[in-house]
């Protein structure tokens, strides 16, 4: 059976594609010297096997080499059938460098270790058997590259885990007619119930938008001999909020000549009022937890479907209403469960590693920023950007380069002018829509005592005063929690020695933020444990720890911003 065999986007999917996950032929090459050895050419033999599209640190893949390596290669035989349709490669995420060869001939490449990618390789097909070779360096070792949570040490530690090299989402064939949607972006609007839609076509020929609710149609449009860059406005016939909780999706249809498209959208608008976060003009507290997307086999890669949204099904267990979804760029299947579950989620990028005090990161961080922006544009449960995470914490001899911390929301903004963005949570802030701090201290008396004086003040408790100024903007204290409870020994912020401890400290803690009339959120340290970090409220395997009902009761209180003002 093939792993991992879903659609990798559910929310642009075609009929004609191809899974190519499952054994790969595999070199691991530390040297570095593969490509002047002519590795990508016919007949040379491998001397592995892996299973795609489980990194070759993981279990899954086989391999479960958690050492260093440089570089890595993969081949497959692949039988094609060649038609006058277009034929892209996908991967679905590759870290970093990733060189694409088909039959001995290099058909592209890509720099970025989370985003997906394709390439056309239709020109270097051939109808048959087909060979296809990928090669990825990796210098985790670098500051010139963001790492996420991936160790630059030989062994992990603390908060910083196994390596990721190479491919680990899904790899794919997509077959495309010659004209045929290249994408699309929906812009809903709540108060009319209407979606504005911006579609890029190739070629030309007659395009139709048809939306669906639950198998009745909503709306429909149409254009003859469509092309190029189209926009236009469908009024919806009924109104169905996607809401915290209620992921209401309205089904869509995209037809270009042969071309035929399945996606969804939800109708669903947030923004800033003051200190307020509204969704949809309600103002939801946001009680949100800290998910690394790790796992025990997998790595960063999930070991199947299931496991996604099993993660959000745990989640909302607790009580929690949505995520930081942290270091990492998710994958678009857990996009979709968290789009159909009413889960909210800000979207990140694994900027840790990166050295922020030189200007040239801005190059290593920019390109893939702009990629996920466009690529998760449409998912309802992305409520926020944040492309950086606590910018001092690699970087500890010097100070950040603001002038690319400043830049990366700016382009931010004028790439999604619909969400609101913070530029570095935890800080260094240097223009940002949200002031965001992260405060592990467990004292409940001291915690409340800190975040007293601003009820009545523009006085925020922030242990970084010397380097950024909160200048008003609405507040979310992005990390808090790291409450250590477990049976073996492991890293934490602190320790409860009993789950009676743990809900004490969890429910005074909680309390001191949702009793605060100008906290918009909090997000809570963390989801899962994860290797020697023993801060999830779950085991890494996803067993329980302890009886999370208590936990939910707590965070079902109504907090003071989400109450009405008469």
């Amino acid at each position: 059976m093939i792993p991992r065999n879903e659609h990798p986007k559910p929310q642009f999917m075609r009929e004609n594609w191809q899974n190519l996950n499952g054994t790969w032929a595999f070199e691991i090459d530390n040297e570095v010297s593969g490509y002047e050895k002519g590795f990508y050419n016919e007949g040379i033999e491998f001397s592995k096997e892996i299973t795609v599209p489980f990194c070759p640190e993981s279990e899954l893949s086989g391999i479960n080499n958690t050492d260093f390596m440089n570089a890595v290669w993969y081949k497959k035989k692949v039988n094609i059938k060649k038609t006058d349709e277009l034929i892209f490669l996908h991967i679905g995420a590759a870290d970093y460098k990733t060189t694409i060869f088909v039959n001995g001939k290099k058909a592209g490449e890509h720099v970025g270790g989370y985003v997906s990618f394709y390439q056309d390789i239709t020109d270097k097909v051939v109808d048959g058997e087909n060979e296809i070779c990928i090669y990825c360096e990796d210098p985790i070792k670098t500051k010139a590259i963001p790492k996420g949570k991936q160790s630059h040490e030989y062994k992990p530690r603390g908060c910083i885990y196994t390596r990721t090299t190479g491919i680990w989402q899904t790899v794919w064939l997509e077959y495309v007619p010659q004209n045929y949607v290249k994408s699309v972006k929906y812009y809903p609007n709540i108060s009319d119930s209407s979606v504005t839609v911006a579609v890029s076509l190739v070629g030309k020929a007659d395009f139709s938008f048809v939306t669906t609710y639950e198998g009745n149609e909503m709306g429909s449009h149409f254009i003859k001999e469509a092309t190029g860059e189209i926009t236009f406005t469908v009024n919806l016939k009924e109104k169905h909020l996607w809401q915290v909780g209620k992921g209401r999706l309205y089904d869509v249809e995209l037809s270009f000549g042969k071309d035929k498209v399945t996606s969804y959208f939800g109708l669903r608008q947030v923004r800033l009022d003051g200190m307020k976060f509204l969704i949809n003009e309600e103002s939801v507290f946001q009680r949100l937890v800290l998910d690394q997307g790790f796992y025990p086999d997998g790595i960063c890669t999930a070991p199947t479907d299931e496991a996604l949204e099993k993660d959000i099904l745990l989640s909302l267990k607790v009580g929690f209403n949505g995520a930081r979804l942290h270091q990492k760029v998710f994958e678009e299947r857990f996009l979709y469960h968290a789009d159909k579950h009413g889960y909210i989620v800000w979207g990140e990028y694994a900027s840790w590693g990166l050295d922020n005090t030189d200007p040239n990161s801005i190059y290593a961080i920019l390109p893939e920023w702009i990629a996920e922006i466009n690529r998760d544009f449409n998912h309802p449960s992305i409520i926020g950007w944040c492309p950086y995470n606590e910018t001092y914490a690699w970087n500890l001899k010097g100070f950040q380069y603001d002038d690319a911390v400043k830049m990366v929301y700016e382009i931010t903004k004028s790439l999604d002018p619909t969400r609101p963005c913070i530029d570095a949570s935890g800080g260094f802030h240097v223009k940002t829509d949200i002031y965001c701090v992260h405060d592990y201290n467990h004292d409940v008396e001291k915690f409340k005592e800190s975040y007293l004086p601003f009820e009545t003040s523009d006085n925020l408790f922030d242990l970084y005063k010397d380097k950024q100024k909160y200048k008003g903007e609405a507040v979310f204290l992005s990390e808090y929690g790291g409450i250590t409870y477990a049976k073996d020994e492991g890293w934490g912020y602190g320790t409860a020695k009993s789950p009676e401890e743990f809900y004490a400290l969890f429910e005074g803690l909680a309390n001191v933020l949702m009793e605060h009339s100008k906290f918009f959120g909090m997000c809570f340290t963390q989801l899962i444990d994860v290797e020697q970090e023993r801060n999830g409220i779950y085991n890494y395997d996803r067993s329980e720890k302890f009886d999370v009902a208590p936990l939910k009761k707590v965070l079902e209180k109504i907090a003071e911003i989400e109450k009405s003002v008469d």
